[in-house]
């Protein structure tokens, strides 16, 4: 059995700011979507949490996951969502992949 790397997160907006940094996590999502190895890479808005959105990510390794951060505009659009975050993000679970629908 093959097992690939996922990660899921919490990031939590500055009061009023969560649609402007789900937009750009939603970019994001979009520019990884080309890297090697991403499987999945979805955002996620909390309806619990006003300013919370939340990143679930499937990859097929940990070394694939952190060479998308040298994926052209990724460190960018990492600099315009920190400004808005009302906290330093939180290191975020790191998940051990089994498979399952919609994982190839």
């Amino acid at each position: 059995m093959t097992t690939r790397y996922g990660l899921h997160g919490k990031l939590t907006a500055s009061e009023g700011n969560r649609d402007k940094l789900a937009a750009i996590l939603l970019e994001a999502s979009r520019l990884v979507s080309t890297a090697k190895g991403c499987q999945l890479y979805l955002i996620s808005t909390d309806k619990e949490d006003d300013n919370a959105v939340w990143v679930t990510e499937a990859w097929d390794s940990k070394e694939d996951h952190d060479n998308s951060l040298s994926v052209p505009g990724v460190r960018e659009l990492i600099g315009q969502a920190m400004p808005i975050l009302a906290s330093m993000p939180q290191e975020g679970q790191e998940l051990r992949i089994l498979g399952g629908t919609g994982i190839n």
